[in-house]
């Protein structure tokens, strides 16, 4: 079983893919913003994503700003970010039915103490 620290990286990783494969040129800040975490917390997670090859940086050649860089998915990265989507699915949709669940379960337990309350009035 994966842990939930583990789950919590993959999350992070594929959120990160996915915008990145929509908008290679975001900067670090903008990515981070976007994510609700801060930049270096991205860039750990960025550098990561190169390290194993599933990013590749690199700078644009004719742009005046030689700081802009722009963030591509490697063909390897794409795989990755199609098993990653899978499973985050999955991950989802299980959330999704064990809250269905628990709302039914709230609502049942709802009508109950209000019948529950009418019945204590009347009485």
């Amino acid at each position: 079983m994966t842990s939930r620290q583990a789950k919590i990286q993959e999350d992070t990783h594929f959120r990160i893919m996915r915008i990145l494969q929509d908008n290679p040129d975001l900067t670090q800040r903008e990515l981070a913003e976007m994510l609700g975490m801060s930049v270096g917390g991205l860039n750990y997670c960025l550098n990561a994503l190169i390290d194993k090859g599933f990013v590749k940086m690199g700078n644009f050649q004719k742009s005046k700003n030689k700081f802009k860089y722009v963030y591509l998915l490697t063909p390897q990265g794409i795989a990755e970010k199609v098993a990653l989507t899978s499973r985050f699915l999955k991950r989802k949709m299980e959330e999704y039915e064990a809250l269905k669940v628990e709302i039914e379960a709230l609502k049942n337990e709802c009508e109950t103490n209000q019948m529950t309350s009418m019945q204590k009035g009347k009485a």
